[in-house]
């Protein structure tokens, strides 16, 4: 992946989330068990180097390269923007989903005989 120099940041920090997103991506994929302090500290230095990039051309090219760091990167920002990198289609579907369950269990038991 090309490093891009942003207004938000240098190479160098662009460079280091590359490598930590890179290991993220190694770790979710990994087929041989993998240790729960190796893959926090990955998933905390990784959350840190996003705290320090804002949100421009070379974050969403690294958060496209990689699905695991857009999801932690999504659930960081979940409060400030609900899950603003997940397709439109797939969270339309899921809200559709969640009506149509809370409907039902509003019918009760038996389809809302009663």
């Amino acid at each position: 992946m090309k490093i891009l120099k942003s207004a938000s940041g240098s190479p160098a920090r662009y460079a280091v989330a590359v490598l930590l997103a890179q290991l993220l991506e190694r770790l979710d994929r990994s087929e041989v068990p993998v240790g729960a302090e190796q893959y926090r500290s990955v998933v905390r230095h990784l959350a840190e180097e996003f705290g320090e990039l804002r949100s421009d051309e070379g974050l969403s090219k690294l958060l496209d390269a990689f699905p695991s760091a857009a999801e932690l990167y999504e659930n960081m920002n979940y409060r400030h923007a609900g899950l603003c990198r997940s397709p439109l289609g797939l969270s339309l579907d899921a809200e559709q989903q969640a009506r149509r369950a809370i409907e039902r269990a509003k019918r009760g038991p038996a389809g809302g005989a009663g």
